[in-house]
């Protein structure tokens, strides 16, 4: 469990380099809105088609929408798709992929905030309350010196409304997954949320470059990692307790912060104010699922 979870992890974590260089490899400039949302709608629709394409195959038989399951793919592909990634790709125009790897891990944190006073799941411990002061203290480290640039604090603000839609759409999921699979339901909404990001896109201009080589491989990868991480990742859930899984998720920010430092050699990657940032979120991660470690222990 722990070898399956690492390597979601570790493909999630890539995800933020990969983008950061698709943006050079397909000439999408830091202001040009349009062309960012086509990039990730053409991106997760791939995506989508991969994920039915892999559990059509291990499931043996059509992965089809079930009766009665639209809204559930709507709401899903809403939150978890278009506003999560049209914020996340936007933020990622405006900042480091390494600050964007420790911020965008605030979900977990969100998601807890939202699961214990909106949908009402789960109870708030003192360990889960410790876990989010501390997290959120980390990101407002990494964030300290964000209004040096011209851009101000715009990419970190992206990437935390991010967050937020994706804390949105783990209680959606949690919801929708107890009448329907969640391997269709993460599977279409990828197709419908990655639909209406193109359709969209384009409608408002939007235009990417004919791709090179690099470009059509590198797209191909972010379509496979996103296809591959959610289906190993709701294998892992199938068969083992989720919060035992859910613990692991602690590793993306890990995986994201240095495989940014090392592939976009961005020279502001390894401030202490980073290190310190990863950290806090990190062990803020830990904390909140103190009891479950405890229990793997």
């Amino acid at each position: 469990m722990w070898l399956g979870a690492g390597l979601c992890c570790l493909l999630w974590g890539s995800a933020f380099p990969s983008i950061k260089t698709g943006y050079k490899l397909f000439e999408i400039e830091e202001g040009a809105t349009a062309g960012i949302i086509l990039f990730a709608g053409i991106r997760f629709f791939l995506a989508g088609v991969l994920s039915v394409i892999v559990f059509s195959l291990i499931e043996r038989k059509p992965l089809l929408p079930e009766k009665g399951s639209a809204k559930g793919i709507c709401v899903l592909s809403l939150f978890q798709t278009v506003l999560q990634y049209v914020f996340f790709y936007l933020g990622l125009a405006f900042t480091t992929g390494a600050r964007a790897s420790v911020i965008s891990s605030v979900s977990v944190f969100f998601a807890l905030l939202l699961s214990a006073f909106v949908f009402r799941y789960e109870k708030l411990k003192f360990n889960k309350i410790l876990g989010c002061v501390i997290g959120f203290v980390g990101v407002i480290v990494i964030s300290l010196d964000a209004f040096k640039g011209s851009a101000g604090f715009k990419g970190e603000a992206f990437i935390l409304l991010s967050s937020l839609a994706y804390a949105f759409s783990s209680n959606f999921m949690k919801k929708y997954s107890r009448d329907y699979s969640p391997a269709m339901l993460s599977g279409w909404q990828f197709i419908l949320g990655g639909a209406v990001m193109s359709a969209l896109a384009f409608a408002l201009g939007g235009r990417i470059n004919a791709p090179s080589a690099k470009g059509v491989l590198l797209l191909l990868y972010l379509g496979f990692l996103s296809a591959a991480a959610y289906s190993l990742w709701s294998i892992l859930l199938k068969y083992n307790e989720v919060s035992s899984v859910a613990v692991c998720s602690f590793m993306t920010p890990v995986f994201g912060y240095f495989l940014s430092a090392i592939f976009i050699k961005d020279e502001k990657s390894f401030s202490l104010l980073s290190l310190l940032s990863l950290v806090l979120v990190v062990i803020g991660m830990i904390t909140v699922n103190k009891n479950m470690l405890n229990k793997k222990n």
